[in-house]
């Protein structure tokens, strides 16, 4: 990719703020996290940012289903969702909220300049109307039949087998979400995106694109082969940005148009908070490189849309678009409807962050869609965390401190391991770079492995029987491969790698993604076990948590 100490924006997709983040979610957005936390340790200049999605459709509706305001609801999921990302180790510089004033400032301002440069404009159009429930319905409480693939619960701005971007207008037989009546056709002046101004020039920047995940492409193109249609982007609702200019007091600037922003708007109140200078990361001369990490489902929104703003704003267009397939749930498609979900709040109350956090990677749906399945979750904790990588730490770190009192002597660093190591530095670097995680974290493991074998193959214990000296000259080498395994993982398990840190009196501020010589190996503090192993037992009690007999 790129040359050393670069602008690095990594952009994870805003979560919608209606409902509790389930596991399906956490698939899509914890890759931002590692690739923040890679590029730190490369010392790169890195802006990681997101935040709540508090508009839209699914949140009005809810709160007239509750009788309550919408920013109740918002604010209320916002809270919980900033609670969720910080007890799973998310290392964001800004989580903000699309109710904040400055993204409401800027999402304007962007506004108005598409809109003086012709990028925007007014139409009237026949649009979807309810007369059950006596409402324009927004494009989410329109369900019918796809036009594309014949999934008949698609929705009226997407079709979530197939990807399809649709307008209401589109489905065969649609109907209303709330009520199920067959919704009429009644005029409404709206703003339009222009999309198809950009069509060539989106088209001319795809074919430079190299590093995108192979979905996002062939999402990309197959819309581009349709040709890209003009979209409304503001809506008959209450609940949202005002639209700012005179006579459009009941309708609003719509969700899949000011979410987008907020990468930008975050970004910008980032700089001003931290006397940053946001261009350094926004100008397109900037030599800086964008990530946009989400689901599978959002590709189109990072790929298109968001593009097409940028464009038109004169903003850093993406570099890599980092989209993971879908996650199920013991081979069931998540369903929140029916509770068919791990909710992360309740995955936290009961389990670590660092065994999801490994899970989701080592098995996730990076490339093709994966399961989540509590038999399997235990067995990769049980198995891969505290058998290899946890095993290995404690016993080496438990008999340094019980048979020499946490402090060793200095030796030279062992040409093969030294050589082992920083190969596979190199090479899970390239890796995550790629945004190929789970290969990746494969390469770590092997090092792992590798240094299991070393103990095996050296037991220490046995050679201190007869040469202590010798003993903990096999310590000092495997110490060096554990340090070092502690910075490789550090990205992927966090919290386990800090407390190798703690007991080896290493800053992570002051370590880089470069193999690091064993420095302080006196007075080392108390090991601490790294991970728990989990009891078999409650993988059935998961199981009856969702129903499963």
């Amino acid at each position: 990719m790129q040359a050393e100490n670069k602008h690095i924006l990594v952009g994870m997709a805003w979560p919608y703020a209606n409902g509790s983040l389930h596991l399906g979610h956490l698939a899509g957005l914890l890759p931002a996290d590692i690739l923040a936390r890679y590029h730190r340790l490369k010392h790169d200049d890195v802006l990681f940012v997101s935040g709540s999605d508090c508009h839209g459709t699914p949140i009005s509706v809810k709160a007239r289903q509750e009788n309550i305001d919408p920013a109740e609801i918002a604010a209320k999921y916002h809270a919980e969702f900033k609670s969720c990302f910080e007890s799973l180790g998310f290392s964001f510089d800004y989580y903000g909220q699309t109710t904040a004033p400055h993204h409401k400032e800027l999402v304007q301002k962007i506004f108005l300049e598409l809109y003086e440069k012709g990028l925007i404009y007014k139409k009237t159009e026949a649009l979807t109307y309810c007369e059950t429930c006596q409402e324009f319905l927004p494009d989410r409480y329109v369900e019918g039949t796809c036009p594309k693939c014949g999934y008949e619960h698609a929705r009226g701005d997407q079709c979530d087998k197939c990807g399809a971007l649709l307008n209401p207008e589109d489905l065969i037989n649609p109907k209303c979400k709330t009520c199920g009546s067959t919704p009429i056709k009644k005029d409404s002046e709206h703003f339009f995106l222009k999309l198809s101004a950009f069509e060539k020039e989106i088209r001319t920047w795809l074919a430079t694109q190299t590093t995108w995940r192979t979905n996002a492409l062939n999402i990309t193109k197959g819309f581009l082969e349709q040709g890209l249609r003009d979209r409304a982007i503001t809506r008959d609702m209450t609940w949202g940005i005002e639209i700012p200019l005179e006579g459009y007091e009941t309708k609003r600037i719509y969700v899949w148009f000011e979410a987008v922003c907020g990468y930008l708007t975050d970004s910008v109140e980032w700089a001003q908070q931290n006397k940053q200078n946001v261009d350094d990361w926004w100008d397109t001369k900037s030599p800086a490189w964008h990530y946009y990490v989400h689901g599978k489902d959002n590709v189109p929104f990072h790929s298109i849309i968001w593009p097409a703003i940028l464009m038109g704003y004169d903003k850093h267009l993406p570099n890599q678009i980092v989209s993971s397939e879908y996650l199920t749930l013991e081979n069931e498609k998540f369903a929140t409807s029916r509770n068919w979900a791990v909710w992360v709040p309740d995955y936290l109350s009961r389990y670590e962050a660092d065994p999801l956090r490994y899970y989701i990677i080592a098995n996730g749906p990076e490339t093709h869609d994966a399961d989540f399945s509590w038999q399997q979750f235990v067995d990769r904790n049980n198995h891969e965390l505290v058998g290899t990588y946890g095993n290995l730490v404690n016993r080496v770190l438990g008999f340094v401190d019980k048979n020499f009192a946490g402090s060793l002597e200095t030796f030279e660093i062992d040409s093969e391991i030294k050589a082992k190591i920083e190969q596979t530095f190199k090479v899970s670097g390239e890796l995550i770079e790629e945004a190929k995680l789970r290969q990746a974290l494969q390469e770590i493991f092997q090092l792992a492995q590798f240094a299991n074998k070393y103990i095996d193959e050296k037991a220490p214990w046995q050679v201190f029987k007869t040469d202590p000296k010798a003993c903990q000259e096999i310590l000092f080498q495997a110490l060096n491969l554990i340090q070092n395994l502690a910075i490789l993982l550090f990205p992927f398990v966090p919290y386990s790698s800090e407390k190798v840190f703690k007991t080896l009196s290493l800053d992570p501020k002051n370590l880089s993604w470069k193999y690091h010589k064993l420095q302080n190996i006196a007075d080392l503090a108390k090991p601490e076990i790294l991970f728990t192993k989990i009891d078999p037992t409650v993988i059935e009690e998961e199981k009856a948590r969702l129903g499963i007999k």
